[in-house]
């Protein structure tokens, strides 16, 4: 039950992400539609992660192959904080827009971190059995 709970409360986290998103996009003062491209470094970014966790072969004490992957999440996480901010200085989009897209990355990555740490989070309920 309070798995279900956490869940919904990621889901509704992640929608007020994408509405902040969507919001930065939509404003009729805003009325420009690049800030949504941010939404391919949604879809990009767990994916390294999360085929290393699949493929991990837990041999030595250093994995090189999750560091590569951690490595390269953590560049398609930067850059997409770093589109919107250069997208407003070459005055592409609003500020306005920069914004609330940057607002929207804070809570779909901070979605996606309590994700990974519900899923992956080792059962204590039924440790003493």
């Amino acid at each position: 039950m309070a798995g279900l709970k956490a869940l919904m409360t990621l889901a509704f986290a992640g929608s007020i992400g994408m509405t902040l998103v969507i919001l930065a996009c939509a404003l009729p003062d805003l009325n420009s539609w690049w800030p949504f491209i941010v939404v391919v470094f949604y879809l990009f970014a767990p994916l390294p992660t999360m085929l290393m966790k699949r493929y991990n072969d837990y041999s030595g004490s250093g994995n090189a192959n999750m560091e590569l992957a951690v490595f390269l999440t953590m560049g398609i996480v930067v850059s997409s904080f770093a589109l919107p901010i250069i997208m407003a200085r070459v005055q592409t989009i609003a500020w306005t827009a920069c914004n609330f897209t940057l607002f929207g990355n804070v809570v779909v990555y901070l979605t996606f971190i309590g994700f990974f740490l519900t899923l992956y989070q080792e059962d204590t309920d039924y440790s003493l059995w």
